[in-house]
This record gives C-alpha cells, sequence and structure tokens, in this order.
C-alpha cells in the first residue's frame, strides 16, 4: 500500500476535520520562587512545523508540558482554534507526545504498544487492529509487531513512540528532544522521516530541541529561548541571518560577534568603531532595529564565518564586493592566522584582527593549499554581510 493511500486513509480516520492550531497567551509558569518561564505569547499556525529551540534549562520543555496539559500556566492562557485548553486535563486535550526516552512498556510487544492509548479510548479489537496496522505500515514497522523492546534498534524504538502518538489521531503532535538517545547518522535519517509523516499528514507538530541543526533543517518557523525568555520567533532563515539579539547570534550556528559604536552615518551606510584603528561598515537596513543605529549608539556585529574571505590582492577584493547589492569598497584588514582546523570538506581558521579582536573564517577546501598558523592574509567583508543588533539608543 502507497504511502498516499495511507495519508488518505488516517485523514479519513479523523473525520475530515480541520488541524488544530495553538496559542499562548501572555504564559507564565512559576515552581515556588524558582521562575519557569515569563510572558510567553506565541500563536502556532495549523499544520505548522514549530520548534522550540534554546539551551538546557530555558523553559522550553515546560511549556511544551502545558500544552499537554501535564503542567497549569500560572498565569496566561492555552487555546487550541480559539477554545479555551488551560486547565482542560491531558487526556482530553487530543494531543500526542513523544518523550525524550520514548516512554515504552518494556513487557509490551510493539503492536501492544501502539495500540495502549486506543485501548485506552475504548476501540474495538477489529478497530483497533486496523488504525495499528496502517500505523506501522506508516511508519514502515510492517513485520514488527511481535517484538518487545529490548528486540529493537534505538532508531526502530523511536518509530514506535512515534507510532503510538500518531495512531490516536491527534490534533497536535508533540516532541521533546525524540533524537538525543540516538547516534548521529540516525539522527539524520530520524530527522528525515519525522519531517516526511509530518508534510504527508499536514499535522500541527511542536518540537524541542537544543540541536540548532535539528531545528533550522525542520521547521517552518522557530522559537527561541533563553533563561525562560522568548528571544526570537521567526523562519530559520531570519533566525540565523537576522538575530534580534546577541545570544540568539552566538547560539544559532558560529558566528563572530564584535561590539562597538556608531561614528559615522552617511547615507544607508553606518560606520562602527569597534577599536582605535579597527572600523566596521555596513548598511543600515541590515538591523535588528534599524532606528537604533544612530551615531553614539552601542551596537553589536554579527558577521557569519562563512561570509569572510581570504583574498590575495586588492583586484579580487573589488571583485567580491561588485557581486554583492552595491559596488563600493568592502571591509577590508589584515590579519593573521592563530588557528587551522581541517574538517575535509572545509577549513576554519582563526585569525588575529586589530589588537584584540579574532575572526572566524570558514572556507570550502577545494584542494587548495591550506593556511599555516602565524602566516598573514587579507581579510574581507562585504557591507552587505555585516548585521548590526541594535543594543540601546545613545543617551
Amino acid at each position: 500500500m502507497s504511502d498516499d493511500l495511507l495519508f488518505c486513509m488516517l485523514y479519513d480516520m479523523r473525520g475530515g476535520t480541520e488541524l488544530t492550531g495553538v496559542t499562548l497567551e501572555h504564559v507564565t509558569k512559576s515552581f515556588g520562587s524558582s521562575r519557569g518561564v515569563e510572558n510567553v505569547h506565541i500563536e502556532i499556525k495549523q499544520g505548522e512545523f514549530f520548534t522550540f529551540l534554546g539551551p538546557s534549562g530555558c523553559g522550553k520543555t515546560t511549556i511544551l508540558r502545558m500544552i499537554a496539559g501535564f503542567y497549569y500556566p500560572t498565569k496566561g492562557r492555552i487555546l487550541f482554534m480559539n477554545a479555551d485548553m488551560t486547565y482542560v486535563p491531558p487526556h482530553k486535550r487530543n494531543t500526542g507526545m513523544v518523550f525524550q526516552n520514548y516512554a515504552l512498556f518494556p513487557h509490551m510487544t510493539v503492536f501492544e504498544n501502539i495500540a495502549f492509548g486506543l485501548q485506552v479510548r475504548k476501540l474495538t479489537k477489529a478497530q483497533i487492529k486496523e488504525k495499528v496496522e496502517q500505523t506501522q505500515r506508516l511508519l514502515r514497522l510492517d513485520g514488527f509487531g511481535n517484538r518487545r523492546m529490548d528486540q529493537l534498534s534505538g532508531g526502530q524504538q523511536q518509530r514506535v513512540a512515534l507510532a503510538r502518538a500518531l495512531v490516536i489521531e491527534p490534533s497536535i503532535l508533540l516532541l521533546d528532544e525524540p533524537l538525543s538517545n540516538l547516534d548521529a547518522k540516525l539522527r539524520e535519517e530520524t530527522r528525515i522521516e519525522i519531517k516526511r509523516l509530518q508534510l504527508e499528514l499536514g499535522i500541527t507538530t511542536i518540537y524541542v530541541t537544543h540541536d540548532q541543526a535539528e531545528a533550522m533543517s525542520m521547521s517552518d518557523r522557530i522559537m527561541v529561548m533563553q533563561n525562560g525568555e522568548v528571544q526570537q520567533i521567526g523562519i530559520p532563515e531570519d533566525i540565523y541571518n537576522r538575530p534580534s539579539t546577541p545570544f540568539v547570534a552566538s547560539f544559532i550556528g558560529e558566528t563572530n560577534v564584535w561590539e562597538g559604536e556608531v561614528v559615522q552615518i552617511n547615507g544607508e551606510e553606518a560606520t562602527v568603531q569597534v577599536e582605535s584603528d579597527l572600523l566596521v561598515i555596513g548598511y543600515r537596513d541590515y538591523a535588528s532595529n534599524s532606528e537604533g543605529i544612530k551615531v553614539g549608539a552601542k551596537v553589536s556585529l554579527c558577521i557569519r564565518p562563512e561570509a569572510v574571505q581570504i583574498v590575495n590582492d586588492q583586484q579580487r577584493a573589488r571583485e567580491i564586493n561588485a557581486e554583492q547589492r552595491h559596488v563600493y569598497e568592502p571591509n577590508q584588514w589584515h590579519g593573521q592566522i592563530s588557528l587551522s582546523e581541517f574538517t575535509g570538506a572545509s577549513v576554519t581558521y582563526v585569525c588575529k584582527v586589530g589588537d584584540k579582536q579574532t575572526l572566524r573564517v570558514l572556507s570550502i577546501h577545494a584542494g587548495n593549499p591550506i593556511k599555516q598558523r602565524k602566516e598573514m592574509v587579507t581579510l574581507v567583508i562585504p557591507k552587505a554581510n555585516v548585521y548590526f543588533i541594535s543594543k540601546r539608543d545613545p543617551d
């Protein structure tokens, strides 16, 4: 049976109902005197793959558990399709959840684990058999029904946990770091599988992870959190290229973050002084808050390593800049390589620039000789690759 047909069957099992979106209205959760999350306000669209991303302890799992109904918020409301679910118990929310440790029953077979939620809902044996077998085919678990959990690999156990969450036909699928126990190669394969299922079923999916690669590759939108507060919400491209805070810039991928002060405004260009003899020029509209880019303003500069180029002469520097949005002289400095890291496909250099600054440079390895420690190089950053993070307006 084809995956397309299986999708249609699962949709029919839902009775053709419209999938549910989720809204959190200024939600706060405290645990005694400790704050879990503070004033979280988000709207997750129907059928969206939405990811909570942040370091351990930032509050992302706390929010997921409030959506599932395991915690009730201290303040605020939780709505599914405008229906208030704030204090509705978990079993009445029609959500399916995959836990970090899978929470499978070791004494049950694959079939019995998947069927558990249907048995709780008191479906007939014939209905349970039909739905479990459909879901097994969808998750490519055909022939595994009689196996115990200790007879499965980590990836197979993960698929059983996902099947158990999907078989009850949830309106919302909740995933709490489901790939953290898998090795690197299996993580990548399972990541693709989860995204495939989400796209085929069109189910609203909320995913929790601390892994930036997972979030960037799977998500329609990402919410970045730190210390219980939302730092930024946006599509992956904006989160990466237009971070709103220094934390987001440093947490999402590798980046160079320099601190400086705006010393000159010339039309659409802003010049920032990082050191006494180190000036960086960028475009004012490439900023988290372009209105905050004024003379005297303190700003952070976000420069991605792949945007920095090592060149051998002035002519190439001009050519690089001409390939960008405007034909102006680029930012150009001399630097000294203090470290080189060869990874096969690329080389990462750490270069000293000015008296105190370092700059990470990511260069694709195309068979060229790798530059060595203490070697002097010319570094170029096109102005279109400098992103300003406004910190505060000048006094």
